[in-house]
Formats: structure tokens, C-alpha cells, sequence
């Protein structure tokens, strides 16, 4: 079995090392944080519910405890708040990534590393010139959940499952990313095909449709903070997939954030 590293255990982590525990893919769960007390009581909080499902050790502990894990994620740094873009936290968060790297990679240097904290795709930028290691190793979670808030967005609008929606978000796990139109299919109809034949969708207004459930997508996270303070739930979802395709080699196409030369 896999011994994975989540370093952080702020909303995003603790969510994330839950899921994990859950989905059985690891044997053991070190939780790694700043402030220890909070990763002991998260840690303790998932390993107390473990009999339940499957058995996994999850425990609290420092760098040194992350020796020989297969996998590590990274969650930590300051959390969006309401009104902030992901870009907004780059100053803060990039010397925490700094300040991080060397650190776990010098008790983990043959671990896959994925990055999950905002902003995903300059910190992973950072985590790879910083780390000394193969940057095919380092791997940020891209626009996977971008992804599964479009799939959603278009199953709720198009009434259909999302499991048979083929689409994709590409670029920055951001406001810059974008949505090819022209590679999206439902139940192997292209999106537009699909819109006007089933939905009665009028071809004036088809594009104008498409543009609003887009605009929906790359807001999906503000709203979400807005209501509720954070999101985790889907981004530990979307990254339990993303460890289960680098550890099982389940052979699925991810949209990934990872350094292209």
C-alpha cells in the first residue's frame, strides 16, 4: 500500500486526508502542519472513524515522519477569502512554498509531489524551480476541478449525467482559463448538436447559453467562499483522483498543471 503526506491541515488538507483514508488507497496518512495541535486532532478525528471503512494509520507528525511516502500533497498557505482572486495570495503563499520545499524534499526526494494550494499554478511553478528534483515528479492539481464544475454545471442545465459529459477546462486554475466548445460532447453529441436537438435550444442564443455556463464555472469557488468561508470538498475529491490514477496507473487523462518546456 502507498504512505502519502498531506502537508497542511487547514480545511483543504484535513478534508483531503479524510478522503483519502476513505477511498483506501493509502495504508498510511501523515498529516503535517504548523500549528501540530490541529493536525493531532484532525488526525485523530479520521483515524477513530477508520473501522468503518478501511484500515489506515493516520497520524500527526514533522518532516522527518514523511521519509520514504510515495506521494505528497501540499494544501498549505493562506486561504482565499471572499472578494480575493487566486492571484491575490501569490505573495504570501509563494514564500510559504518556498519555505516548505527544501524541507520535504530533503526527507522525501523520490516522492510524487502534487501541489493543491492557490495560486495552484505559480506556486507549482515555484515548488519546481525550488525543489531540485525532476519536474515530471511535481504535479499541480490544473484545472481538474474546473473540470468537474463544468461537467456539473452542464449536467444541471442540459439534464443529463455528468459522467456522460466529455469536456474540459484548460490553462490556469484561474480567471484565464478556457473551455474548448469544440472538444465538449454529450452522450457523444457535440455540446451544440446536443443543445439544439434535445434541449430546443435556438441557435441565436446557443452561444450566448455556452457563455454564461462558463462565466458560472470560473466562478463556482467565489461563490462557494462566499457562502460558506472555503472550499475542500470537491478539490479532495478531484485530487484523490488525480492520486489514484498516479498510484494505481488507472490510465485516465487529467487535466494537470505541470512544466512544459
Amino acid at each position: 500500500m502507498n504512505k502519502i503526506t498531506v502537508i497542511g491541515s487547514g480545511s483543504v488538507g484535513a478534508t483531503l486526508s479524510y478522503t483519502i483514508a476513505a477511498s483506501g488507497i493509502a495504508s498510511d496518512i501523515v498529516m503535517i502542519d504548523i500549528n501540530s495541535d490541529k493536525a493531532l486532532g484532525e488526525a485523530l478525528d479520521i483515524r477513530q472513524g477508520t473501522p468503518f471503512g478501511h484500515p489506515c494509520n493516520v497520524y500527526a507528525g514533522n518532516y522527518e515522519d514523511a521519509v520514504d511516502s510515495d506521494i505528497v500533497v501540499i494544501t498549505s498557505g493562506v486561504a482565499r477569502k471572499p472578494g480575493q482572486t487566486r492571484l491575490d495570495l501569490a505573495k504570501i503563499n509563494v514564500g510559504i512554498i518556498k519555505s516548505i520545499t527544501k524541507e520535504i524534499v530533503s526527507v522525501c526526494p523520490n516522492a510524487i509531489y502534487v501541489i493543491v494550494a492557490n495560486p495552484l499554478d505559480v506556486l507549482t511553478y515555484t515548488f519546481i524551480k525550488n525543489a531540485g528534483i525532476p519536474a515530471n515528479r511535481i504535479i499541480g492539481s490544473g484545472t481538474s476541478l474546473d473540470t468537474a464544475r463544468l461537467r456539473t454545471r452542464l449536467s444541471e442545465i442540459y439534464k443529463v449525467s455528468p459522467l456522460q459529459i466529455e469536456a474540459n477546462v484548460l490553462g490556469e486554475h484561474g480567471d484565464a482559463c478556457m473551455s474548448p466548445w469544440s472538444l465538449c460532447t454529450i452522450s457523444g453529441y457535440p455540446v451544440k448538436e446536443y443543445a439544439k436537438r434535445f434541449m430546443g435550444v435556438e441557435e441565436s442564443v446557443l452561444d450566448a447559453e455556452l457563455e454564461n455556463i462558463y462565466t458560472g464555472m470560473v466562478k463556482a469557488g467565489a461563490k462557494v467562499i462566499a457562502a460558506k468561508g472555503a472550499t475542500f470538498y470537491a478539490i479532495a475529491a478531484s485530487t484523490v483522483q488525480l492520486i489514484k490514477a498516479l498510484v494505481s496507473d488507472t490510465e485516465t487523462i487529467l487535466p494537470v498543471a505541470t512544466l512544459l518546456n
